[in-house]
């Protein structure tokens, strides 16, 4: 459930539960801009909808370094076994990426 009507949409919508508050700032402040374009857009356009056991999976997650999660997500490197499945091969589609013209 969204906190508010989306007033500013440059924004990212913050969320009303707590969790996927924290969720939502750990996934848009990696340190670069391409990590939180493709971490923060991941979760963007599916962290709304995870079950507890794909959150924990993607709490999991935010804890490898950001170029290992984007080298799974680009298909440059193999995922790691923990990781494989359906949640990856969502951030494999990379079909949440926004990319400015």
């Amino acid at each position: 459930m969204l906190a508010m009507p989306k007033k500013f949409p440059y924004l990212p919508t913050m969320h009303s539960d707590d969790e996927l508050k924290r969720l939502h700032w750990r996934a848009h402040h990696r340190g670069t801009r391409e990590a939180d374009m493709m971490i923060g857009g991941f979760f963007d356009a599916h962290g709304a909808s995870w079950s507890a056991d794909e959150r924990a999976w993607f709490t999991a997650l935010l804890e490898e370094q950001d170029v290992d999660i984007m080298a799974w997500a680009i298909g440059s490197q193999p995922v790691p076994e923990r990781f494989a499945g359906e949640q990856m091969n969502a951030m494999q589609q990379v079909d949440y990426l926004l990319i400015a013209r």
